[in-house]
């Protein structure tokens, strides 16, 4: 095999080796030692020096020349999309910004201690401040429900921006939005309110929230999702009234009167729920063609209503104003009486006794032996001589 000759300009002298090379004996030398003893370019360019770079035609023209005699300065090509609107932008993803809310006016004697102790307890995870704020907006709820329920929604919207995760809040406002018509608002507040607490107290607003924006069919979907048994009497009876109600929504009438065929409907006997569930059942009655049954009906949710108010002393809390006038005498009338003698009262009780009731003097001893011989039928002659022989 021919060996390795090498090239006339990688020819380079041969160092002999020596023992000493490996243990560090050898003269110094540099690690490196240039070929040929010449300084040359690490690189030699072929066919000439030239730019890395040469425009072709040699002529300067645009990189891009624009479609249709467009403009640089124009809009952008559309590509993969790019004149589809923002995802951010889409009008069904597009959030309504919060409505602007100015807190109601609260009293000076509207304090937190008027709220109850119970939801008062459900405030404590919030700072002081912001807990007594917020029970005075909820006092004022309760408050005004009945009279004013639109002020009364004010302050539960109130307190919801300010304590928006506490169940009795959620509750507060679904309420106060049911009672001024926002049926949407209430269903939804519901809705939170039973998944904060888990519980079904208001399942019958719920179910009748549902009838209020036109779900009759969903009402009463929602009315059997729940378990009737584990209910209190009156949420029970509650949700009764609600289901009957989606049923005459329906058009079915006699299937609204089974609804309230439960054990609670007794005619004899009045509870708190009593009126309700009487009005109802007349109501189906009448959509029946039953007259006279209901206005049987009627007449007992109203007297069963004025037992519960009798029993609770409804009628006997009437304020009542006393005043007292006091006569001042005439000068004239009061020289008079000062004229008169004044009999003071322990006299005058005094004369009024009779003489006869005045206790007499307790007897001598010689009326005492005239009554012992009286008794032994010897007169007082006789112990006369009986003395005098025994002074003898």
């Amino acid at each position: 095999m021919a060996e390795h000759q090498p090239r006339d300009d990688e020819s380079r002298p041969q160092r002999p080796r020596s023992s000493g090379d490996r243990s560090g004996g050898s003269p110094e030398r540099k690690p490196y030692v240039k070929r040929d003893g010449g300084d040359r370019k690490p690189f030699t360019p072929r066919d000439g020096e030239r730019k890395p770079y040469v425009k072709r035609d040699g002529g300067d023209r645009k990189p891009f020349t624009p479609r249709d005699g467009a403009s640089r300065g124009g809009p952008r090509p559309t590509r993969g999309g790019a004149d589809r609107p923002d995802r951010a932008t889409r009008p069904e993803e597009i959030r309504s910004i919060r409505p602007r809310h100015d807190d109601p006016v609260i009293p000076d004697d509207v304090t937190p201690q008027d709220l109850n102790g119970g939801a008062r307890n459900e405030l404590k995870t919030l700072s002081k401040e912001n807990a007594e704020g917020v029970a005075r907006h909820l006092a004022m709820a309760a408050r005004l429900i009945d009279d004013d329920p639109e002020l009364a929604h004010q302050h539960a919207l109130s307190a919801s921006r300010r304590a928006g995760r506490i169940r009795i809040v959620r509750e507060t406002l679904a309420i106060t939005a049911y009672a001024t018509g926002d049926y949407a608002l209430a269903l939804r507040e519901l809705r939170t309110f039973r998944r904060i607490s888990g519980r079904d107290d208001q399942i019958a607003l719920m179910v009748d929230s549902e009838r209020g924006v036109g779900r009759p069919d969903r009402a009463l979907e929602v009315g059997r999702s729940v378990d009737r048994e584990s209910l209190a009497t009156e949420v029970r009876v509650e949700l009764a009234i609600a289901m009957s109600g989606a049923r005459l929504d329906l058009g079915q009438p006699d299937r609204a009167l089974l609804e309230l065929d439960i054990p609670e409907l007794d005619p004899d006997r009045a509870f708190d729920w009593s009126p309700g569930l009487f009005a109802a059942r007349a109501a189906v009655l009448e959509e029946l063609g039953r007259a006279d049954e209901a206005q049987l009906w009627q007449r007992r949710a109203i007297v069963a209503a004025d037992a519960l108010d009798a029993a609770s002393g409804v009628d006997d809390l009437e304020t009542v104003d006393v005043e007292e006038i006091f006569e001042q005498p005439d000068e004239e009338e009061s020289a008079g009486h000062a004229s008169e003698p004044v009999v003071d009262e322990a006299d005058a009780s005094a004369s009024a006794i009779d003489d006869d009731s005045v206790p007499s003097a307790p007897p001598s001893v010689e009326d005492e032996v005239s009554e012992i011989l009286a008794d032994a039928g010897i007169s007082d002659d006789e112990a006369g001589a009986v003395d005098e022989g025994t002074r003898d």
